[in-house]
């Protein structure tokens, strides 16, 4: 076969390629955040998002339970102290939980006092309930700003989850240092396949979770053939409806049935990168943040 992926990291015991199911288990932070003044009287679109953590997070558990999986779970802050059941359910498994904002707020939107204090709110959350900070990060909506990689640093963070620069893990360098970058793309997000809710402007076709998993799956099979790393980008209320839990668990069938997959946590990804970096097993590559430190000019702006 032709090789697509000029430099693979060597997996774990010669594994193919590396596997994790990672959530972001939002629950209601999107409605409190999009519509502050009026959340209370939106009991549709809230009892939606609740199906997440009162459902979908303990059969998502379940299902990772019966295969043997411990994968990572993104919760901005106010989740974690809102639906403390649904999180024990997951730490009781190993399972681990990434920072994702206090109430999904995109950093990019945010003055970098804020974006500080909204990281810090969201450690001290998760830190509360495992006894440590998270070392792993997803930007909410993948609003990853100019100002975030520094922060991640200087707060401890071994890794972020939130970009797409590559195929493989990677590292990002900011003024501070670096850190592992385990990228996805939206061919591995459930949110275009599924989500129609007008509140939040989404109007796509639903696909059947059969069609939606012949995306996973070709994506799947591609890393798989070279290479390379597929990490989930899913949402309990969204991945954990009964269909498509159905669906996951012959996912995770077809995944144990090719063999050589290594199923971990993201954080047990980035370990894994560092130590094969650290003992000059394999050299990644490297972006330096940010791309463009001011707007390019243009020279022409369209005038009709």
């Amino acid at each position: 076969m032709l090789q697509l992926i000029d430099n693979p990291p060597p997996w774990p015991n010669g594994a193919r390629c590396a596997v994790c199911f990672s959530f972001d288990f939002d629950a209601e932070s999107l409605l409190h955040l999009y519509y502050p003044q009026d959340s209370t009287r939106r009991i549709n679109l809230s009892s939606s998002l609740r199906y997440g953590a009162r459902v979908a997070v303990p059969r998502i558990a379940r299902i990772w339970k019966h295969f043997g999986l411990r994968q990572t779970v993104f919760v901005p802050g106010w989740c974690v102290e809102t639906y403390p059941a649904a999180i024990e359910a997951l730490l009781e498994d190993g399972h681990e939980l990434g920072h994702h904002g206090w109430l999904h707020e995109r950093p990019n939107q945010l003055a970098p006092s804020d974006e500080r204090r909204v990281l810090e709110l969201g450690i001290a959350a998760i830190e509360k309930v495992t006894g440590k900070p998270p070392v792993g990060y997803r930007a909410p909506s993948g609003a990853f700003s100019e100002h975030t990689l520094d922060l991640l640093i200087e707060h401890g963070f071994t890794y972020d989850a939130s970009l797409a620069g590559d195929d493989v893990p990677y590292l990002l360098e900011g003024t501070r240092g670096r850190l592992v970058e385990l990228p996805s793309d939206h061919p591995l997000d459930d949110w275009p396949q599924y989500v129609n809710l007008k509140e939040f402007n989404m109007g796509m076709t639903i696909q059947s979770p059969a069609r939606a998993m012949e995306v996973f799956r070709a994506e799947f099979d591609a890393a798989w053939n070279h290479g390379g790393v597929w990490a989930a980008i899913w949402h309990p209320f969204v991945s954990g409806r009964l269909a498509r839990a159905e669906a996951m668990v012959e996912l995770i069938e077809h995944m144990q049935a090719k063999g050589g997959v290594w199923f971990a946590t993201l954080a047990e990804m980035a370990a894994h990168i560092n130590g094969v970096i650290a003992r000059g097993e394999w050299t990644p590559s490297v972006e330096r943040l940010p791309f463009w430190p001011e707007p390019v000019p243009q020279p022409v702006r369209p005038s009709r």
